[in-house]
């Protein structure tokens, strides 16, 4: 039986490759979610005006890879420190969200969250929201794949391919 995953990392263009990489992951859709207006474009989510964050749905097989698993992912592939923002992407849509699917997820998440700070991983407090999913809609579809489609765009050389490098040598386990 599939389930479903949704996070919100910052740029979905950067942690869509991450996720899409892991066994049990069947696949990673770039989406928004979060907000008030109904269908949302990419413009208007940059605009910063909607509500809605920038997020990846994960349809995963649970049998591979556990909820678990993808949020130990979650948490390595960007800061959950940031308000607002990741790196250079500035603004709400960019915020770091757990958007869980039923009590069992916000549960897991709420646990997470706790340990993690608990533990100080990070040196500054974690700002990261746990959200129950609502007003989900799928991104255009220019965003879907977008790192494997365009590998010589300056953004993905800079910022998305280093990242995935990391990750990979961090998660090398639990690759495809």
């Amino acid at each position: 039986m599939n389930s479903f995953a949704t996070f919100g990392t910052g740029c979905f263009w950067c942690t869509e490759a991450c996720f899409n990489s892991l066994r049990g992951v069947l696949s990673v859709f770039p989406a928004y979610a979060g907000g008030n207006k109904v269908n949302p474009t990419y413009e208007q989510v940059c605009s910063g005006d909607t509500g809605y964050a920038e997020v990846i749905r994960i349809v995963f097989d649970h049998s591979i890879i556990s909820y678990d698993e993808l949020l130990e992912v979650f948490w390595f592939v960007h800061d959950p420190t940031q308000l607002n923002r990741q790196g250079n992407d500035i603004g709400s849509q960019y915020r770091s969200v757990i958007f869980y699917h039923n009590n069992e997820q916000k549960h897991k998440a709420i646990k997470y969250f706790k340990l993690l700070e608990k533990e100080k991983v990070w040196s500054s407090k974690i700002v990261t929201q746990i959200e129950e999913i609502n007003n989900f809609y799928l991104a255009e579809d220019c965003h879907h794949d977008f790192f494997n489609q365009n590998q010589d765009n300056l953004y993905c050389q800079s910022i998305i391919r280093p990242k995935v490098e990391n990750f990979k040598k961090v998660f090398s386990q639990i690759l495809r």
